[in-house]
């Protein structure tokens, strides 16, 4: 049976658009997934106890990267900012994911999740950034603060699921915004395209407007290769990641969250685990993986350093070489092999 709600005179303040078999009219909703826990199961979380200490501040193995203005040919380089922002230069293209350069992920500047280790690219040294990727609206990968600056100093094109368009154009009226559907297929150049495609997960920005705006992973197909990124994914089953490598083939790169999983009981609809990262990586035909989406913000319970010890464990009980599969830390380029 697949997760949607029913029909209410209640409108969406983002988007209005056909139903569909992920829109019921109000509300987007993963087909045959797990909806997102309520408030009660919050509470029960939050009052729960077993949250891990992160030390902080944090210093980064690495010192913040002060990227090339381009790369070009065969090249294929991901420089990690935090969490779920990298810049990705390719053929020409500098593209960032999901940036956040504010202290907090949150609504508030005083309150919320804050960043323990400074960005990895200082937003001054930034290339010229021609594209941006907004996987969806949750405070850790949808930041309008930065999302205005970018606009200011470089005006790049934003591409972001139905319904975060106008999240964004009410923060900042003059952006330049393409909304895509799950299936949809946009060209940025003659050579470079974006597929929108479907990830396990939700959306929200207060108590009232859960599920209102789209979220998607996104595939790059370049003359490099494609890179398949995903923002945030529960595993789903491997559906998913099954599909897309039915549609698309496999992937020179896979971009994927492997943290923010404990407790599972909470998260498991919505979080994948590492060991679930790595099914991932195998069922999308992934030669390798960028890992993202810890050690910057503390929004689950696990230690800080539980993601990467897990990996280390995955990889080696599911026979996967360990420099496949790379949990890039603030201010660490990664060259990807050419494949």
């Amino acid at each position: 049976m697949a997760e949607a709600s029913g029909s209410s005179k209640k409108q969406n303040p983002y988007y209005q658009g056909a139903v569909s078999d992920h829109f019921d009219g109000l509300r987007f909703f993963n087909p045959e997934g797990v909806e997102p826990g309520s408030l009660l199961d919050v509470l029960k979380w939050k009052l729960g106890g077993g949250r891990a200490r992160w030390p902080n501040p944090v210093v980064s193995a690495f010192p913040p990267a002060k990227p090339d203005r381009h790369v070009f040919g065969d090249a294929l380089r991901v420089t990690m900012v935090g969490h779920a922002s990298m810049l990705i230069q390719v053929a020409g293209l500098n593209i960032l994911t999901d940036p956040v350069w504010s202290e907090r992920a949150s609504p508030f500047t005083f309150i919320g999740p804050k960043r323990v280790v400074p960005p990895g690219i200082r937003f001054e040294d930034l290339p010229p950034i021609d594209l941006v990727l907004v996987s969806h609206n949750h405070y850790d990968h949808l930041d309008l603060a930065t999302l205005k600056r970018l606009h200011e100093a470089h005006a790049p094109d934003i591409v972001t699921p139905l319904g975060n368009d106008t999240i964004i154009k009410r923060g900042i009226p003059g952006a330049k915004i393409i909304t895509m559907d799950w299936g949809g297929h946009l060209a940025i150049t003659d050579t470079v395209t974006i597929d929108a495609e479907p990830c396990h997960h939700w959306s929200a920005r207060g108590g009232s407007d859960r599920r209102m705006a789209l979220w998607a992973a996104f595939v790059i197909t370049t003359p490099a290769g494609k890179i398949y990124h995903v923002g945030d994914t529960g595993f789903h089953g491997g559906i998913n990641y099954e599909a897309v490598r039915q549609k698309h083939g496999g992937f020179r790169l896979a971009i994927l969250p492997f943290g923010a999983y404990e407790p599972r009981w909470f998260m498991r609809g919505q979080h994948q685990n590492p060991a679930e990262a790595v099914r991932g990586m195998t069922l999308c035909n992934a030669a390798h993986v960028a890992g993202h989406h810890f050690a910057t913000f503390q929004l689950t319970d696990e230690a800080m350093d539980a993601p990467v010890r897990a990996l280390d464990a995955a990889l080696k009980e599911q026979g996967v070489e360990p420099d496949r599969f790379r949990p890039l830390r603030a201010g660490e380029v990664y060259d990807v092999p050419v494949v």
